[in-house]
């Protein structure tokens, strides 16, 4: 390898699913929002890689698991613009930018603690206010929720 050749050199994916772009100061709530740490599975963590958009990036290498679509929504959450690559036999089968759903169902918290959603068995439903600034709306009790005040269930 010569001196002027700088690439990060990760094992190749079988079957899985990569999930790119994750701003850094996040990945990690990221790893804890999907469970990752209880996958049997093996997982690659890059942390701080350099990226030409962001500056600095995480990224998930994630074998043999694919994401239901709940699973994404939690993503785009708190990382918005990651992207998915569903990969089969080594190769890219699949492509997804992650985006904030309109609506969010048993996913987030409502913080008003008067509203029906925390005192009785049902799932929180959230409409999504502002997808760039990341702000809800309780169906319920209308509260807003902003995204550095979301707490996810």
């Amino acid at each position: 390898m010569t001196d002027n050749k700088k690439e990060l050199q990760i094992a190749a994916l079988q079957n899985g699913t990569v999930i790119d772009h994750i701003p850094s100061d996040q990945l990690f709530k990221v790893v804890s929002l999907l469970g990752i740490e209880k996958l049997k599975t093996p997982v690659t963590i890059g942390y701080n890689l350099d990226s030409k958009k962001m500056g600095s990036k995480g990224i998930l290498k994630i074998s043999g698991k694919f994401f239901e679509q709940d699973e994404i929504n939690r993503i785009s959450l708190i990382a918005p613009a990651v992207k998915l690559n569903i990969i089969r036999d080594y190769e890219v089968a699949e492509k997804k930018l992650v985006q904030l759903p309109d609506e969010l169902i048993g996913i987030v918290k409502c913080n008003n603690p008067k509203c029906i959603s925390n005192n009785e068995p049902m799932k929180t439903r959230f409409k999504v206010i502002d997808k760039e600034m990341v702000t809800l709306k309780c169906e319920y009790c209308e509260m807003k929720t902003k995204k550095e005040d979301i707490v996810l269930l």
